[in-house]
């Protein structure tokens, strides 16, 4: 059963701004493989912009926030983007489907959550 579903667009260089700003904002918002692996990106922010937007979306679709840290975005081998989140069987969340993309200018995810009610 679907759970929920989320969509969000950000304006990359909006997380630019802030991170450069406020250095604590990375270490927030992101976890440490979130970030390692967004730093070695010749093009950084828009992969953090596209983890952002995936954390947004998952919140909407889920219906509230938790914990930035406790939704992580990752690449599979395959390279298709997906969620790790933890406490799932807490929020009653099986199946989370993620789909990111991103420009020079913007970074959009969709999110769609399957579960029990």
């Amino acid at each position: 059963m679907v759970l929920g579903t989320g969509i969000d667009i950000i304006e990359v260089e909006r997380v630019k701004t802030i991170a450069e700003r406020n250095p604590r904002f990375l270490e927030k918002i992101f976890t440490s493989r979130e970030i390692d692996y967004c730093l070695k990106k010749k093009n950084k922010y828009q992969h953090l912009a596209a983890r952002f937007a995936a954390k947004e979306a998952f919140f909407k679709a889920l219906g509230k926030r938790i914990s930035w840290t406790a939704v992580e975005l990752y690449n599979l081998s395959s390279g298709k983007p997906d969620l790790k989140i933890k406490n799932k069987q807490r929020l009653r969340v099986d199946i989370a489907h993620v789909s990111i993309s991103h420009l020079k200018e913007y970074a959009v995810a969709a999110v769609i959550l399957e579960g029990k009610k």
